[in-house]
């Protein structure tokens, strides 16, 4: 599976079968969209840095809310979380999205806004690669994704939704998260080749740079 980062929260997913965009964003937010093709779009929830589903080629079956699916091989699973900490009243749902395929489970957070709970913590219990949201403001910050890091113990992480030199929306810097974690400044990579059996031992961060058009 390769794993590539266009900024934000949109990721492309991609394996020999099928292509999977996460969050596609619109004008409006600094980044440049590239002319991506997909079968598969995921939504955590309506907004337009989320939810550009314009913005993608072909035909890609799209999914916006909790449920099962299966397309092409791959098993989606959309659990249902808030994007804030008071239960939606705040900024509504969230719908983080579970992927598995090639032997991997993958799972992009979206704007989650809160800790998971007990059963959502359950729910992913068996994620091989975290995608997560670190710059706070409207969604979790860094303190509360090093928790849901460890919560979750995920083999990789890879953090998304933070303050870069393209993004104009106000959110915490990366490093804050790295401090979180421990961690000082990291390599930046252009996109993750991973198999389940080239998954690390223990929790390892991956930090991607992000692709533009």
């Amino acid at each position: 599976m390769e794993i590539t980062w266009y900024g934000h929260a949109c990721f492309r997913l991609r394996d020999r079968n099928a292509t999977i965009i996460t969050d596609p964003y619109g004008p409006g937010i600094g980044y440049t969209l590239p002319r991506v093709r997909a079968d598969i779009v995921t939504i955590s929830h309506a907004h337009p840095g989320h939810s550009y589903v314009a913005g993608v080629k072909g035909k890609p079956r799209v999914f916006d809310g909790p449920g099962e699916y299966e397309v092409s091989g791959v098993f989606i699973t959309g659990i249902p979380t808030y994007h804030d900490k008071k239960k939606g009243a705040e900024r509504g749902k969230n719908t983080a999205f579970l992927f598995e395929f090639d032997g991997l489970s993958v799972c992009h957070l979206g704007d989650l806004g809160h800790i998971p709970t007990q059963s959502q913590v359950e729910a992913l219990s068996q994620v091989d690669v975290l995608l997560i949201p670190v710059g706070g403001v409207s969604t979790i910050n860094a303190a509360q994704a090093a928790e849901v890091v460890s919560l979750l113990e995920p083999r990789v992480v890879i953090p998304m939704h933070y303050k870069t030199k393209a993004l104009n929306v106000k959110l915490a810097p990366l490093s804050k998260f790295l401090k979180a974690m421990g961690l000082g400044k990291l390599p930046e990579q252009d996109s993750l080749k991973i198999t389940a059996s080239t998954l690390p031992e223990e929790t390892q961060v991956v930090l991607l740079s992000y692709k533009q058009a």
